[in-house]
């Protein structure tokens, strides 16, 4: 791992070459539909382009647009609605704030238009499977991508999950993944890998993942977790979503001292706070 991902606009993301060498970064959560589960991510138009500007104000490295929700229970959106959603808030925020812009697509027509419009990472939840254009697509435009594990379909993921070792198996599916997206000639350094919490996984499958996180972050990909106010929190809390937050800083923490370089996040502000004290604290005992 370089350490740095090169961006198609000419934008980088530095993750640093080793652990605590430099913070990790959050990537902060803009969806633009009405279907989200935490209904204060939802925005569209200007809205959303504000919202995105007001995440890096306070914080965030990189702002994720989502048209097309993948919430367990999820139905598919058509490319030409998630199109309709996402160009006009890319190409506001674009002309706004030379941020990196991933968005959240499983369609290589969905990601073509975005990459034009101004966007850097494309976030697959099949990890390129969905669509076979995705790979070349993403290779051609020298995007950066992110691989996540998922097992179904959004509509039906949580409906019965299987594992024998569900770390060991995310970690597995994820490195061929990876190695399958550099065969269709996306650069190694382009790679970001994402175990899918939440994404086809019951409770002891997500926490044994989290828990053997290191597993995946010792790979040469950095690793992004998504894990901001999702169910498996409320299972170990007993909080609905509105009340999530302190449980998705602790796990978060958690995954950060495990090697996670990115988290996905509601709530910019708190976890770069975290972030900043958790890095004090823990590049100060180094410095010791």
């Amino acid at each position: 791992m370089t350490g740095v991902i090169e961006l198609p606009g000419g934008g980088k993301l530095d993750l640093g070459i080793s652990p605590w060498a430099v913070p990790p970064l959050v990537m902060g959560i803009v969806n633009c539909n009405g279907d989200s589960f935490f209904p204060p991510s939802r925005a569209r138009a200007d809205e959303a382009m504000e919202k995105a500007l007001r995440q890096v104000e306070d914080g965030a490295a990189i702002i994720d647009f989502g048209g097309e929700s993948t919430r367990p229970g999820a139905d598919y959106v058509s490319a030409g609605e998630e199109l309709e959603r996402l160009i006009p808030v890319i190409e506001a925020f674009r002309r706004r704030s030379p941020a990196a812009i991933s968005v959240d697509t499983r369609k290589a027509a969905v990601a073509r238009i975005s990459l034009e419009a101004g966007a850097d990472i494309i976030n697959d939840i099949s990890a390129l499977e969905d669509d076979p254009e995705m790979g070349p697509l993403c290779a051609e435009k020298k995007a950066a991508v992110v691989l996540m594990h998922k097992q179904g379909e959004p509509r039906n993921m949580q409906k019965n999950p299987r594992y024998t070792d569900a770390a060991a198996e995310v970690g597995a599916y994820l490195f061929e993944a990876a190695r399958k997206a550099e065969q269709l000639g996306i650069a190694h350094d382009k790679i970001i890998l994402d175990p899918g919490i939440g994404f086809g996984k019951a409770l002891g499958d997500n926490l044994g993942i989290m828990n053997r996180l290191a597993e995946i972050c010792g790979s040469d990909y950095p690793v992004l977790m998504a894990l901001s106010r999702k169910t498996f929190v409320g299972e170990l809390t007993g909080r609905a979503v509105p009340d999530r937050l302190a449980g998705t800083l602790g796990a978060n923490a958690f995954c950060i001292l495990q090697g996670a370089k990115i988290v996905r996040v509601h709530d910019v502000r708190e976890t770069a706070d975290m972030i900043k004290v958790l890095f004090g604290i823990v590049h100060a005992g180094r410095k010791g």
